[in-house]
């Protein structure tokens, strides 16, 4: 299955990509090599690899289809980008919207573009190259972006970025959605229809955010960077090297997979590999799994 329904609302996963994306220890520089291999038949291979230490990921959308509208949660790295500090994502040629086709959707049908944070592999195919020119890929969508992100990614006002991995980011992938007017920036909570609901959850960036939806008895929560590794359910103390505020990032990844535990909701972080979402239970200060959601790759 690469759908499943949750009360009125239907979730179809649409990748762009997966596999090895960095060596363990560089992505989680605090994370013990003994929990790696604590947990290793649980990793392999959907997220570790089975001959080497690199993590396993993928650069995926969550289509939504709620309130008769077409939502996008988070776009990939997307094609034709110079990205000098990621050599495997300088100017990509991926079949993303060939994906999006075979999920029943072309680029004018979508009505929201989720941003769950504006980090180089979220925004990609926000936009595409036309002509020479970067244009809004989805000429019908309202972008929803966090004001603090949008604020913090722009080179403008943050020099910093320069050599980053979100080096160029905001040029090709921000600022010309803004620019045609279709970007609506939010703070500390958005409610997008009766059933989904965007809420900052920062830490990982200064305007990360999850989307909760809670449509009939169904409860889940699309987590964007919270996890990136099933190994953080177990080890929720540790970070990736990614996380801007690390002591921020800790308390809202307890806070949130806590409420997932508590309410039974199903959990779909931006990047998991495999079946790509699961429920979990607490088990003392950590978490386990309690089952993985049947999402097969479209």
């Amino acid at each position: 299955m690469h759908e499943i329904i949750l009360g009125d609302v239907t979730v179809t996963r649409v990748e762009e990509t997966h596999g090895p994306i960095m060596p363990a220890d560089q992505f989680f520089p605090d994370l013990p090599e003994q929990a790696w291999k604590d947990h290793r038949d649980m990793l392999v291979p959907d997220h570790l690899g089975a001959d080497d230490a690199m993590v396993h990921v993928a650069m995926q959308t969550w289509l939504l289809r709620s309130e008769g509208r077409t939502i996008l949660i988070d776009t990939g790295v997307g094609n034709d980008k110079s990205r000098p500090a990621v050599a495997a994502w300088d100017h990509q040629q991926l079949d993303y919207l060939g994906n999006l086709a075979r999920a029943g959707v072309r680029p004018e049908d979508v009505d929201l573009v989720v941003n769950t944070h504006l980090h180089v592999d979220h925004v990609g195919w926000n936009t595409r190259l036309v002509d020479g020119a970067w244009t809004p890929t989805f000429p019908n969508a309202t972008y929803l972006m966090p004001r603090a992100d949008f604020e913090r990614w722009n080179p403008a006002t943050h020099p910093d970025i320069a050599g980053g991995v979100n080096e160029n980011v905001f040029e090709d992938s921000i600022a010309p959605v803004h620019a045609a007017g279709q970007v609506l920036l939010w703070e500390d909570s958005h409610t997008i229809d009766a059933h989904l609901r965007l809420e900052a959850a920062p830490g990982h960036t200064p305007g990360s955010s999850v989307i909760n939806l809670a449509s009939g008895s169904d409860r889940a929560v699309f987590a964007g960077d919270l996890l990136h590794t099933p190994l953080q359910l177990m080890e929720p103390e540790h970070n990736s090297c990614f996380c801007e505020d690390p002591v921020a990032s800790r308390a809202t990844r307890h806070k949130i997979l806590g409420r997932a535990a508590d309410h039974n909701a199903l959990i779909l972080p931006a990047h998991f590999a495999g079946h790509g979402a699961l429920e979990v239970q607490r088990s003392a200060a950590t978490f386990t799994i309690k089952q993985w959601a049947p999402f097969s790759r479209l």
